[in-house]
């Protein structure tokens, strides 16, 4: 997940016309293209050609499962999140303060210290480091210099990370576009029978650990910022340009999703299947465009992982310093942030993934559920069906998620969709109903 860099210089833009259709579809799409920013990062390309290495013939099936879940529920996120106020309150009015406290405080960490920046630094070393040095430098001391740097580019922030942001985004999407275009050209491999009977589930997990449904409040509140900085003052034209800006984001990281799922799919034939989700990308790059184009690759990932990570750890020390009232400063918390980081970076990119996985399985349902709630904020009375369905989802994911690890609660793959990676979703909708029908009962005894 790229860090954004909004551009607010066109302040005066007003809508010109009675419709007013030229200057929305403009700014949308400039909004548009900076909200794509900001969830593509260098940590996203690891995951589509893996599943569509595993998924053989059936990559656009779990395509579809990581796009949907990634793609679609984050950009209708924004959207949401905007039309309930477009602050980072908005989770804690749905939920109540202490709830939405703690769903917010686990999202921030999981983006901000204990998996993302860990994982912006492993990757950076994997894909950057590695594929040239070898053993010759190794994890910790990389990692040691990869946050030190963050350290000092956060604590004083300067115009670099602005001009690195702007510069390194069209050159990473343009290198993928031109990696893809020479493997449909050019085909690694044909495309054979898939190498899992998870399909569906894996294109979810996949979607839970890009973390872009965790980041949508603060990226929300970016887009709501530049919307209103392009001179749109109603509430109606500013969601008019948010819809029509996440559905320009929601296009173009489908299509390049699409496109690193088919490379994957092309490429089992050719690559052992013991490597890992960034060996397997660099692999590919070489194979299609040799040396130069892993050279290429390696230095726009290390740059945007560190701009990501710039971004992550900074929003993360601000955040802990909001809820702390200050208690905590600002500094004190980026330091926790970046040691942290240190630490968990040097469990290697492999089982930092690992260790996501059932965070993620836990934190993802219970956010997930509410950001989609808020579409219809305004159709539900009071926290009730909210809190209902968080925490039905929070209850069913934890179940779940123990089963996978331990296989203590074996009874839970009877549920329905079990084998589809979201049988949470059933219990979600029953405590969602069970909150309206609480949430009417007390309603009524109060008004009696």
């Amino acid at each position: 997940m790229t860090p954004p860099f909004i551009d607010n210089r066109c302040e005066n833009v007003r809508v010109d016309d009675e419709r007013g259709e030229v200057p929305v579809n403009k700014d949308a799409l400039v909004v548009g293209l900076a909200l794509f920013a900001m969830f593509f990062g260098a940590g996203n390309l690891i995951f589509p050609p893996y599943l569509g290495m595993e998924s053989g013939e059936l990559w656009p099936l779990g395509l579809a499962c990581f796009v949907f879940f990634d793609v679609v529920v984050s950009c209708v996120g924004v959207f949401a999140i905007n039309n309930a106020g477009g602050s980072i309150l908005s989770i804690q009015n749905a939920l109540g303060k202490k709830a939405g406290l703690a769903l917010n405080t686990a999202a921030i960490l999981c983006v901000g210290m204990l998996i993302a920046p860990p994982r912006c630094a492993a990757t950076t070393f994997e894909m950057a480091i590695a594929p040239w040095f070898g053993d010759t430098i190794g994890l910790l001391p990389f990692s040691i210099a990869f946050f030190a740097v963050v350290l000092l580019l956060t604590l004083k922030p300067t115009r670099i990370i602005n001009v690195v942001g702007k510069v390194l985004t069209p050159l990473l999407v343009a290198g993928i576009v031109v990696m893809v275009i020479a493997g449909i050209v050019n085909p690694l491999g044909p495309v054979g029978s898939p190498e899992t009977d998870t399909v569906v589930a894996d294109g979810v997990l996949a979607g839970y650990q890009t973390m872009d449904i965790l980041a949508v409040v603060g990226f929300s509140i970016l887009v709501q910022e530049s919307v209103r900085a392009a001179g749109y003052g109603e509430k109606r034209d500013q969601m008019r340009v948010t819809a029509r800006a996440s559905l320009v984001a929601c296009v173009l990281l489908a299509v390049i999703y699409g496109g690193l799922t088919y490379l994957g799919a092309t490429s089992a034939s050719v690559v052992p299947h013991t490597v890992s989700q960034a060996e397997l990308i660099t692999m590919i790059v070489w194979k299609l465009m040799g040396e130069a184009g892993v050279a290429v690759l390696g230095v726009v990932v290390g740059l945007a992982c560190l701009t990501t990570a710039i971004g992550l750890c900074g929003a993360t020390a601000d955040y802990v310093e909001r809820v702390t009232m200050r208690r905590v400063s600002y500094r004190a918390a980026l330091i926790i942030v970046v040691v942290a980081a240190l630490l968990i970076c040097n469990l290697g990119l492999t089982n930092i993934i690992a260790l996501a996985s059932p965070i993620l399985s836990v934190v993802c349902p219970p956010f997930m559920t509410t950001v989609v709630l808020l579409l219809f904020r305004k159709h539900l009375r009071g926290t009730w069906v909210f809190e209902g369905a968080a925490l039905a989802a929070v209850a069913a994911s934890l179940l779940l998620t123990v089963h996978d690890l331990t296989g203590a609660f074996a009874f839970v793959e009877a549920a329905p969709l079990y084998a589809y990676g979201f049988a949470w979703l059933l219990p979600s909708v029953v405590g969602g109903a069970a909150g309206a029908l609480l949430g009417r009962r007390f309603d009524s005894a109060a008004s009696g």
